[in-house]
């Protein structure tokens, strides 16, 4: 289906399951009912029929809208590239990012994550590893400026640079190569920044909430969720070598700023809650060790 070929800003969204359309529908309406004019909404359904005939039938008669079903499942990555090459707008989210574009000349923008806790916030969950749970964590970036990479879900890119780097590299994760691995964003702008010199430009005020799931804060799902995001990094630091800066950094500052932060906190005022975060942050970072460790294995 033919979008329009004289919109501003293309956003894609992907989705394939049907048990999810809800959450897929909410978040379809909230891009269509954005500030921002000319925004050309791309849905594409990773192989699931089902899934593409009922985005077509709620969709598929606007001209803003384009609707694409992959032929078969090829995975997040794959299809946040099918997106790109369908889409018609020169840059891709929001009102403020659009800014950062403008007044920034930026090649690459994105924003804040915020949580939405379906089931409630974990209590023992420090904010310092929300980025577990896909959402923007506690000393991320000093405020707007730029950066290697934001969320996927909340990462733009101008469409002739993205397409010029050939997209997301399929084969990191999802249905090809090794599932575990993780970094897709992170592998595709360490590419960015060799070729253009140039990161990513964050801008906080650009917020997309994402919606946490009850399964997602459970501890034996974050602790291996954890435990493959150390081996992700150490894979990120063969693939590319240039990429493990910004870790390596803010390893430090979990180690000397936020820990001893907690520490004092916690005994200014004891609480289970306080208690929990702070075991919680040394038990997280183990599990990212014991990650990195096996990973070193893995790729040498």
């Amino acid at each position: 289906m033919e979008g329009n070929a004289d919109v501003d800003v293309s956003v894609v969204l992907s989705t394939y399951d049907m048990d999810a359309y809800d959450d897929f529908d909410d978040a379809a309406t909230s891009v269509l009912e954005q500030t921002y004019d000319d925004v050309e909404l791309v849905i594409v359904v990773d192989g699931t029929e089902a899934v593409y005939e009922r985005a077509r039938d709620d969709y598929g008669d606007r001209d803003d809208i384009v609707v694409h079903c992959n032929e078969e499942n090829r995975g997040l990555l794959a299809s946040r590239n099918r997106g790109a090459e369908l889409a018609n707008g020169d840059e891709t989210w929001i009102e403020s990012l659009v800014e950062a574009y403008e007044s920034e000349h930026a090649i690459a923008a994105g924003g804040k994550m915020t949580p939405r806790w379906v089931a409630g916030r974990p209590d023992f969950l420090p904010d310092e590893f929300y980025w577990l749970v896909g959402v923007t964590h506690r000393g991320f970036a000093d405020g707007e400026g730029e950066v290697r990479n934001t969320f996927g879900s909340n990462i733009s890119f101008r469409r002739d640079v993205f397409l010029e780097l050939g997209g997301f590299d399929p084969d990191i994760g999802g249905q090809k190569g090794d599932k575990n691995l993780q970094g897709g964003e992170t592998e595709l702008c360490a590419r960015m920044q060799r070729k253009y010199g140039r990161g990513v430009w964050y801008v906080p005020d650009a917020e997309v909430e994402h919606k946490v799931f009850e399964y997602r804060t459970k501890p034996t799902w974050l602790f291996e969720r954890a435990f493959w995001q150390g081996y992700s990094k150490r894979a990120m630091e063969t693939l590319v070598p240039d990429s493990s800066d910004e870790e390596s950094e803010y390893l430090g500052r979990l180690l000397l700023e936020f820990a001893p932060d907690r520490a004092r906190s916690l005994a200014a005022d004891p609480d289970l809650g306080r208690a929990s975060r702070f075991l919680a942050l040394f038990t997280f970072t183990a599990a990212v060790g014991f990650g990195y460790l096996y990973g070193l294995v893995r790729y040498r």
